[in-house]
């Protein structure tokens, strides 16, 4: 081969290298991205849900690690939590390990050992070394209703060593009690039909305490472990709503229990992928370590709130937060916004989510504010800002799925026709906020920013004996509406009803216009709000409402430049943590008290975001990036991702793990650049 034939292979080489997704260069995220949460902590009351962090494939049940000073928990996991209408914690640590030294019968005292404690994406280890063995506890889950803890005894001695080898635990006080079982124990609850067990295939040795609230659970055989060689023993825990769904699964145990070392490879296997798909990105951002480990906390985030179908719902969908007491439920626009960043790396999920929503579309076409494992709380008093669409046609972007669209298409259209049907007081194609039972507080809740200060002065006005307005019209929700008419539009175009893309593209169109023209005020520039009978304009606030028109393109070139003048202005909204949700320098902003009056709420701040690039401020938008990065308390170290951010301190405020910050915070590192 000549020189210069050598010389074309190597550029050819290097050509197709360069060309490789960045997957390929990526090793074992499993092993490299460990303890990227803190999630250590002994939960102290049964229904305070401190500490958590780890569930995986929809369970209803979820673990944390024992806090590394926390010695005489050593051998076991915190919890578990099990989470139905509300979660509540079993125990502190409700399967401690016991080792018996079988020749003199003394106890072998597992708080004596060093420990590490790991989280790692998907599993959770806790590594104890003594001096004569080590031992190292495994938790993954199995399936949507069982996790499996494996405990690996290697005999560090030069002689066999024999052990009895068994379990204890304390349950929390109230409504659950222990009761044996043919293969292990299980826990009753004073409520329902739910249980949760504790078993494996082993001969046991079981002894409940008379109130039926603690346990010891031996192997009745005596095990031997020569020198240099390790033992495993498995035990499952598994958390059903009913019977039928234990008969369901009998028939994996043994198989869960005699193919470990598949059931592990295979869990890794996943969350490599899921990791190798949300890392997958051209994004610069992500060149960075520190982004990349955030990314990867945005996935765990948003999986720990995975919930599988159970009870009432039909559907796996996301939780906002399983850590916070009034979030166990699937809320829609937190269904949407989540889909848009779990379509990344689980398609599935995210598709779920729009279905576990649509399941409950009434016949007018409204979809519930939220639903839950008990249908009789859903929330139907309102709803939330349209933002399906969207989410349909980002799932149909990343998975070319046209029969999923096909499927929820007539939903979406169904319920945008009833926002003008229930929502639009006057007629005038211009629609409010409202509720079904003409209250106000149902009104602010459907509008997503519950006590803005837009909303001191409203009053409700009846449209028709299922629908009640505010008495504005809201510039975010008909900016919302014309997207999702843009979107429509595309959607009916993918599924060949190429008329009803067309009026949906017009409509659009004469929408764009109204908006830009009706919602704005050229003294402040800035989009605010409308009263209905006066059309005055409501400038009592500056929030995220004013910059949603850049956001979703309805802005003039003139007045999204007079917006971007506000949001950069350091005494407004370029913050520390940019983006408050009300203007700072206003008399009423109030982070610590008010919810929506001044706490940084990470979708919007990712529509601010969006909004300055699609204008083309990407200097700007790549400087407010930044900050929303590195000054948010924790976000970038071990810390949860929490509801929202203090705008001028940075902490972090409300709920912890929380799902659709882990998700727009997904979203900004991994979309794809102008």
């Amino acid at each position: 081969m000549t020189s210069k034939n050598i010389t074309l292979l190597l550029l050819a080489l290097l050509f197709w290298s360069a060309c490789q997704p960045k997957t390929d260069k990526i090793g074992d995220l499993q092993e490299e991205m460990v303890n990227i949460l803190n999630i250590q902590g002994i939960p102290q009351a049964q229904y305070e849900l401190a500490p958590f962090g780890f569930s995986d494939l929809g369970a209803w049940h979820g673990y944390a690690l024992p806090h590394i000073d926390s010695t005489s928990y050593y051998g076991g996991f915190s919890g578990p939590l099990t989470m139905k209408m509300w979660g509540q914690w079993l125990s502190k640590n409700l399967c401690q390990l016991e080792l018996t030294d079988a020749e003199n019968m003394t106890a072998i005292d597992l708080s004596k050992a060093q420990a590490t404690q790991n989280y790692k994406p998907g599993k959770l280890e806790q590594n104890l070394d003594l001096e004569n063995l080590n031992l190292k506890l495994s938790l993954i889950f199995v399936s949507e209703r069982t996790a499996l803890v494996q405990t690996l005894i290697t005999n560090k001695s030069e002689k066999t060593q024999s052990l009895f080898v068994g379990w204890k635990g304390e349950l929390f006080p109230k409504g659950i009690t222990l009761s044996e079982t043919e293969n292990g124990l299980k826990i009753d609850f004073d409520r329902g039909d739910e249980f949760f067990l504790l078993h494996n295939d082993s001969d046991k040795s079981i002894q409940i305490s008379p109130d039926k609230h603690s346990y010891q659970m031996f192997i009745k055989d005596k095990l031997d472990i020569a020198s240099g060689e390790a033992l495993k023993i498995s035990l499952l825990h598994s958390y059903y709503f009913n019977q039928e769904e234990a008969v369901k699964e009998t028939n994996m145990y043994a198989n869960w229990l005699n193919q470990t070392d598949k059931l592990f490879a295979d869990n890794k296997s996943r969350w490599n992928g899921y990791l190798k798909k949300a890392l997958n990105s051209e994004n610069p951002l992500l060149e960075k370590n520190e982004n990349r480990k955030l990314a990867v906390k945005c996935v765990q985030t948003l999986l720990t709130n995975w919930r599988s179908a159970a009870g009432d719902l039909n559907h796996a969908g996301v939780f906002p937060s399983a850590a916070y007491q009034g979030f166990y439920g699937f809320w829609s626009w937190d269904s949407w916004k989540q889909a848009v960043a779990l379509v990344r790396f689980n398609p599935e999920l995210a598709k779920s989510n729009l279905r576990s929503m649509f399941q409950y579309q009434d016949e007018m076409g409204m979809v519930a504010d939220c639903v839950y494992f008990d249908s009789k709380e859903n929330n139907w008093r309102d709803t939330k800002a349209p933002l399906a669409s969207w989410a349909v046609l980002e799932i149909y972007k990343a998975t070319s799925d046209l029969e999923f669209v096909k499927e929820i298409y007539p939903k979406l259209v169904k319920y945008h026709n009833w926002w003008y049907q229930y929502r639009d007081n006057d007629k005038n194609g211009l629609c409010e906020y409202g509720s079904t039972d003409g209250s106000l507080i149902a009104a602010k809740w459907e509008s997503g920013m519950d006590n803005a200060v837009r909303f001191d002065d409203s009053k409700m006005l009846k449209n028709n004996e299922n629908g009640w307005s505010m008495n504005q019209e809201s510039v975010d929700l008909n900016a919302y509406l014309q997207a999702e008419k843009e979107d429509l539009a595309e959607l009916a175009k993918l599924i060949g009803r190429a008329d009803q893309a067309k009026t949906y593209k017009q409509e659009a169109t004469e929408l764009k216009q109204r908006i830009a023209a009706d919602f704005w005020d050229e003294a402040t520039g800035f989009f605010y709000d409308r009263e209905i009978v006066t059309g005055k304009l409501l400038t009592v606030q500056q929030g995220p409402e004013g910059w949603i028109p850049l956001y979703t393109g309805i802005a003039t070139k003139e007045q999204a430049k007079r917006v971007v003048t506000v949001l950069m202005d350091s005494t407004k909204f370029a913050t520390k943590v940019p983006f408050p949700t009300l203007v700072a320098d206003h008399k009423k902003f109030n982070p610590l008290k008010g919810y929506w009056r001044g706490p940084v709420w990470l979708d919007q701040a990712y529509f601010g975001i969006k909004g300055l690039e699609r204008y083309g401020y990407q200097k700007e938008a790549d400087q407010l990036s930044q900050k929303l990065l590195h000054n948010t308390e924790g976000l970038l170290d071990d810390a949860p991702i929490r509801e929202n951010y203090h705008p001028i301190s940075g902490k972090g405020l409300n709920a912890n793990h929380f799902s659709w910050s882990a998700a727009h915070y997904l979203m900004l590192l991994s979309d794809k650049h102008n």
